[in-house]
């Protein structure tokens, strides 16, 4: 990984090379968002290409794709992508090349929701690694995988790999944070086993590391693998960035070609803003915990997302070597081409408004509102998606109240947890 000198476009316009080889242009990531609009059967269709089109055309260094499940039966929201098999890999090509007619490189997010799954979506009893449910409104009660199904879970990823990385795309992102069944394997919150897949933090993290060698083995030497990893559950008696630590100190002795640093669940929603208002104001919520890994991680890139605003604090983030990635989220629902804001037009910052159900002196105080926040902030976002994939742009200013209404006319699975 080097830093290239600073140029007229400041360290956010300069190029990244990886260890692994490639190049990025820059240091803006699209960070992997829910989008909802995969085909019946799990394809990505028109819809995909078109959104993923406006993106090419924004010039991000890196694209994240939103989260691709492995596994028909455990998905955590309609319309999302499945790779199984090769049966979609013309459709997954498409995808791929509508994205690099513009250059950058594209990483595939691969994903099983664990506990997090829909149970009407994928119509079967979710399982984790324990039998233990989310503490979040309409959550079932998992089943414990059995050894067996934990490695044949292990396959499905190596298998996923392999069939995206025939259909064009650069690599895949293993998807460890927000309490998906990586993330709960890693925290003993959702892991109280005690054979060879929890008992104690060595165990614990066998699974994605299981994981990482699969897709290793299942793909060439250029294919880049990365993971979104959690910097603690914030959560009493959940996984510590002490722990976090550690799974970034393993992971970088088995190759990872990137980390992208995070944090939260849905239980404790802080990768969605669900934050006090001195935290949001700092922005970049997760780059403390990023500068303590900075010795750990070496030369592997780090990836922040979460928070980041203005052009100020990502160049002074990038300044300062805290992280090498500046990760966008919400803000690429409403500005797609954020990098050409940022690097052409001189715009210096991003916004997105963080969407919160209305009357909070009433509801507040008879429930707790962060997880339904959480939700409908994740569905206004996804709307200003499915804007883009019709053809249409962006509307910032649409009400908090509309899409809760578009919400309950879904039904109330609209408002579970989802994919951020």
């Amino acid at each position: 990984m080097t830093l290239a000198p600073t140029g007229g476009a400041g360290l956010l316009g300069s190029p990244l090379t990886l260890r692994s080889g490639g190049v990025l242009p820059n240091r803006l990531m699209k960070s992997a968002l829910s989008e909802g609009l995969a085909d019946p059967g799990g394809a990505p269709g028109t819809r995909l290409t078109n959104l993923y089109r406006r993106w090419g055309e924004g010039g991000y260094g890196l694209l994240v794709t939103g989260n691709v499940m492995i596994d028909h039966r455990q998905l955590s929201e309609p319309g999302q992508v499945i790779v199984e098999d090769d049966r979609h890999l013309a459709a997954l090509a498409r995808w791929a090349g509508s994205y690099h007619e513009h250059g950058g490189q594209i990483w595939v997010q691969l994903n099983h929701p664990g506990r997090q799954a829909n149970q009407r979506t994928g119509r079967h009893r979710p399982v984790a690694p324990s039998a233990i449910a989310a503490r979040v409104p309409g959550a079932a009660k998992p089943r414990e995988l059995t050894d067996a199904e934990i490695r044949e879970i292990i396959t499905r990823f190596g298998t996923a790999a392999a069939v995206v990385e025939a259909a064009g795309f650069d690599g895949v992102q293993i998807h460890g944070a927000h309490g998906y069944l990586v993330t709960q394997f890693l925290s003993p919150r959702t892991n109280h086993r005690d054979d060879g897949w929890g008992g104690d933090p060595e165990r614990r993290r066998a699974f994605v590391l299981e994981v990482l060698r699969a897709i290793r083995a299942n793909v060439g030497p250029g294919f880049r693998v990365a993971v979104k990893l959690n910097s603690a559950d914030f959560q009493r008696g959940g996984f510590t960035e002490e722990e976090s630590r550690e799974v970034v100190r393993a992971l970088v002795a088995e190759g990872i070609d990137l980390i992208e640093i995070s944090g939260g669940s849905y239980e404790a929603p802080a990768m969605m803003g669900v934050l006090a208002e001195s935290t949001r104001e700092r922005e970049a919520y997760f780059l403390d915990y990023a500068r303590t890994v900075r010795d750990v991680a070496g030369d592997v890139p780090i990836a922040v997302t979460g928070g980041f605003r203005t052009r100020a604090a990502m160049e002074r983030a990038l300044a300062d070597r805290d992280c090498d990635i500046i990760g966008i989220g919400r803000p690429a629902c409403i500005t797609p081409d954020a990098p050409r804001a940022l690097l052409e037009r001189g715009q210096q910052r991003l916004d997105a408004p963080t969407i919160r159900i209305g009357a909070r002196g009433l509801v507040g105080r008879l429930t707790d509102l962060r997880p339904a926040d959480s939700a409908l902030n994740l569905l206004w976002h996804a709307e200003q998606l499915h804007r883009m994939a019709t053809g249409l742009d962006p509307d910032p200013a649409r009400p908090w109240w509309r899409t809760l209404g578009s919400a309950v006319r879904i039904g109330p699975s609209a408002l579970r947890p989802k994919r951020g």
